[in-house]
């Protein structure tokens, strides 16, 4: 039966304009003629029939229709609801009352009584207040609902399954966007309806987005495998939608979905890397009921760390970071997430250089692993800062290293780069040089040292301090132009979970000496990822002759010690491990007797700031090292050219 109400309320609601206002003055016809016919009655005792009805009557519609249209009573039978409808009635009603109590009170007529002029008029004042509070009540919020609805922005759904269905009712319910219909690439489902909304193949989204006015589209594809997800994604991205999602399929479950619950797509989702699921023997191997220290806990690798090694239960988890709000931060977070009330977690403030402190701290708290990850890795700005970098990343690495041998740390993991094959930066010479020390360490040591040095080389990480990705975001929220180094600039990237979890893993496979090399995938083109972003977020690049464009690309320059792409191996002797992202290499390196001896002339020049040895001795130890072309060396204001 409600369904019936609401078919009929409809169908009413969809009657074009004129048919409408036709509807609505044959109603009021009704009610001029039904209150002069009431009028009589009220006034003489009876219901007269015949001839004494024709002239009140038609002066009724006469003057009533006219007067009702020229006061806008017609304009839609929506509005009038509440006091305005009561005050545009009443106006409308005392013209008409003048106009036919006029002709029927004071000219007469034979058989009329003069009081029919009184009392018809307040009678169909009633009639038609009553008629507009009906029509208000029984369809008013059905047309309000379509009138909010119609100001809603409009969305299609990509994907007519269940998580398409599930999140167009979710939509729905929320008022938040106006679902047009949804997109599916099965040709089978290709003009079938699913819950009131058509289905279109992909070949039709442009059109409907020109014609449906269509900003926002929404994935729901949860199942789907990252390279296909990635290839809809790179089709439906030049008609400058606005793609969201749902961060996560779970999120269907919930009872209302809000509009910040549908995310912009992350970088991540442009890559289409599929997740492989960690290895959970690995993960737990040097972690579970041990104590690990991770050194710059509060960086973004650091921190993300520090996530995944507490979900793994841990003896302690041992917080080191030079910078206290970074420390604190971390502290708070994982305190805050943690399950395992148990578990202890030490904030330690110190410099990885302070030889006393880490000898103190390692012999203190016995760590069975560490987690090196402490390192100055902003390239232009250790270029310009060459000695506090190489003190920090070649001498703070060596100071924790020779420590964790002298208090007999089961596992050493050293964080790495891809900048550190054949480095072109100062930053990328000194993680080399980091690695050169632990294997020459690992490579020297006695049967009682039985510390496992390993160092895990990867690209960028998403969304990583200091990463284009959040740069490329802010400008393009601040509407200003992107700037990019170079065209032709390209890099690795991953997310920082998944690089975490595999710096897990690859240590957990340590031998001692290793360099582990983690799949990166294929290699991004700056200027891509960045037009990928503009178009994701629904606005058009601004290039050549398209002035009509939201937002630039302007080339900056190379900065220095910046290279155009990157490497993962020095050579090409890269073996398989038990994980298919993992990599075992065997690079070559100075032994611990030169080495050393290097190490102690580099340290003096450090301390001297002697700019120009630094960099000549670095050319030296670290292979394939090419410095930029300029080096300018802040403290001392020396130009290194090359």
């Amino acid at each position: 039966m409600n369904r019936k109400f609401h078919k009929t309320k409809l169908f009413f609601l969809d009657l074009p304009k004129k048919e409408k206002l036709i509807f609505s003055i044959l109603i009021d016809c009704f009610l001029c003629i039904s209150t002069v016919w009431i009028s009589f009655y009220l006034r003489i005792g009876y219901f007269p029939f015949g001839k004494v009805l024709v002239l009140p009557s038609m002066a009724s519609v006469v003057f009533a229709i006219p007067v009702f249209y020229v006061s806008g009573l017609y304009r839609t039978i929506f509005r009038y609801t509440g006091w305005p409808a009561l005050l545009t009635v009443s106006k409308s009603i005392f013209i008409y009352a003048f106009l036919f109590s006029f002709l029927i009170t004071f000219i007469s007529f034979k058989d009329i009584p003069r009081t029919i002029g009184f009392i018809q008029p307040i009678l169909l004042f009633f009639a038609v207040g009553c008629s507009r509070a009906f029509v208000g009540y029984w369809i008013g919020d059905l047309y309000k609902n379509r009138l909010k609805e119609s100001k809603l922005p409009k969305a299609i759904i990509y994907g007519a399954g269940y998580a398409g269905r599930q999140l167009s009712i979710a939509l729905e319910d929320n008022n938040s966007f106006k679902v047009v219909g949804f997109i599916d690439d099965d040709p089978l489902k290709n003009g079938r309806v699913l819950r009131g909304k058509p289905i279109y193949l992909a070949k039709k989204l442009e059109f409907l987005v020109n014609n449906k006015n269509i900003k926002y589209l929404f994935l729901a594809l949860p199942k789907m495998q990252s390279f296909k997800r990635n290839r809809i994604i790179n089709r439906v991205s030049k008609y400058n939608l606005l793609i969201r999602t749902l961060p996560n399929i779970s999120d269907l479950a919930k009872e209302n979905i809000v509009k910040s619950d549908l995310v912009e797509l992350e970088i991540d989702d442009l890559l289409g890397r599929d997740k492989v699921e960690p290895n959970e023997v690995l993960m737990q191997k040097n972690i579970k009921s041990k104590v690990v220290l991770v050194t710059g806990a509060g960086g973004t690798i650091g921190s993300e760390l520090c996530r995944q090694i507490s979900k793994i239960k841990p003896k302690k988890l041992l917080l080191l970071d030079s910078n206290e709000f970074s420390l604190y931060s971390v502290l708070n977070e994982i305190e805050t997430l943690q399950n395992d009330k148990d578990l202890e977690i030490i904030p330690i403030l110190a410099s990885v250089q302070d030889k006393k402190k880490i000898s103190i701290l390692l012999n203190t708290w016995k760590p069975d692993t560490i987690y090196h990850a402490a390192a100055y890795k902003h390239v232009p700005i250790v270029e310009q800062n060459l000695a506090e970098g190489l003190k920090n990343n070649v001498f703070g690495t060596l100071v924790i290293a020779e420590a964790s041998i002298k208090s007999k740390v089961s596992n050493f993991v050293f964080i790495s780069t891809d900048k550190a094959v054949r480095p072109t930066s100062v930053m990328g010479a000194s993680k080399r040089l980091g690695e050169m020390i632990l294997q020459a360490l690992y490579d020297k040591k006695s049967s009682k040292e039985i510390t496992k040095f390993s160092m895990v080389r990867f690209g960028n990480v998403l969304d990583s301090s200091g990463s284009v990705i959040p740069k490329f975001r802010q400008q393009i929220k601040d509407r200003i132009p992107i700037t990019l180094t170079h065209p032709d600039v390209s890099r690795y990237f991953m997310t920082i979970k998944e690089a975490a979890e595999l710096v897990i893993q690859a240590s957990a496979m340590s031998d001692g000496g290793d360099v582990f090399v983690l799949d990166m995938g294929d290699s991004v083109k700056i200027i891509d990822l960045a037009k990928k972003m503009i178009n994701l977020s629904g606005l058009k690049l601004k290039e050549g002759n398209n002035s009509e464009g939201d937002i630039s690309i302007e080339i900056t320059g190379l900065r220095p010690g910046e290279k155009l792409y990157e490497e993962l191996l020095i050579g090409n002797n890269a073996n398989l491990t038990m994980h298919p992202k993992i990599f075992r290499a065997k690079e070559d390196f100075l032994g611990w007797e030169i080495l050393s001896q290097n190490l102690v002339v580099l340290e003096k020049l450090i301390s001297d700031n002697d700019a120009k040895k630094i960099i000549k001795i670095l050319e030296k130890l670290v292979s394939g090292y090419k410095p930029s072309a300029i080096i300018q060396d802040l403290f001392s204001k020396e130009k290194i050219e090359k």
